[in-house]
């Protein structure tokens, strides 16, 4: 049964898409079943994929809708996940799902039959709190929120904290957050490493081991369709990505086993 775990942050251009693709390309060399869904409209997880949005037969967006199934839009990547692909139609399907019915629940209604087929559902999410990013938190169990180590990082997550708890609250009682990944990390700049003491010091041990730097092959992948694992898994961005893939499958693990444990009792 799939763990599906949203990539979220309200604040744009903090990672979100890099580490969807990448830690998508680290989980399947795990190697585990992974299916990647892109739901930003911008549709930069399925371009970094390898796949290219314009071309696309059936997206997520048709899905969602009920206008196509998961099987006809799934398609397989060059880096041995899946995908389901997004485009600019988000924009439209967003529009036209506000006025249906159990419009939060319709991802969630979507990936419920596909659980089964994968170990891990990453949804990459748009930057904002719109419906679509909505619809991500409520189909899934956690929530990892990359950001970084900047003056107004801080509020943001904030802001994010309270609003996963609403969600908690009105629509999903189950979702928790996975874990606070740094990104963008450079180690010279003592305001990063003042914000990352102190998002350690509020979250302990919901904050990655795992640090992403800065890194220009890490930059550089996306224009060659490929995750930084595909492109060059030596760069100090592949490493930081494998790594971050071996937290999210250890903690998983240690998750499944508390739970047994729990049951035995």
């Amino acid at each position: 049964m799939a763990r599906i775990i949203a990539i979220a942050n309200q604040k744009g251009g903090v990672g979100k898409t890099t580490t969807a693709v990448n830690l998508a390309a680290g989980l399947a060399r795990s190697p585990t079943r992974v299916l990647l869904v892109d739901l930003d409209p911008q549709g930069n997880a399925t371009m970094g994929s390898g796949v290219d949005k314009r071309s696309i037969g059936h997206s997520i967006t048709e899905v969602l809708l009920g206008e196509s199934t998961s099987a006809q839009a799934i398609v397989r990547t060059g880096e041995a996940f899946d995908l389901l692909p997004g485009n600019i139609d988000l924009t439209a399907a967003e529009i036209r799902l506000m006025d249906a019915s159990e419009r939060e629940h319709r991802l969630k209604s979507v990936l419920a039959p596909l659980r089964a087929d994968y170990d891990f559902i990453l949804i990459d999410c748009p930057p904002a709190l719109s419906l679509l990013t909505l619809n991500a938190l409520t189909a899934a169990d956690s929530v990892i929120v990359p950001m970084q180590c900047e003056y107004y990082a801080l509020e943001g997550i904030s802001a994010l904290v309270d609003t996963i708890e609403a969600i908690r609250q009105r629509l999903n009682p189950g979702l928790e957050i996975e874990g606070v990944l740094r990104t963008m990390f450079d180690v010279r700049n003592n305001l990063a490493n003042a914000v990352s003491a102190e998002l350690v010091k509020h979250f302990g041990d919901k904050v990655f081991r795992t640090i992403v730097p800065r890194n220009v092959r890490l930059a550089e992948a996306p224009s060659h369709g490929q995750s930084i694992v595909g492109y060059d898994r030596t760069s100090r961005g592949g490493v930081a990505y494998l790594g971050l893939a071996g937290e999210v499958v250890r903690r998983t693990k240690e998750r499944e086993q508390a739970a047994k444990r729990e049951a035995a009792a």
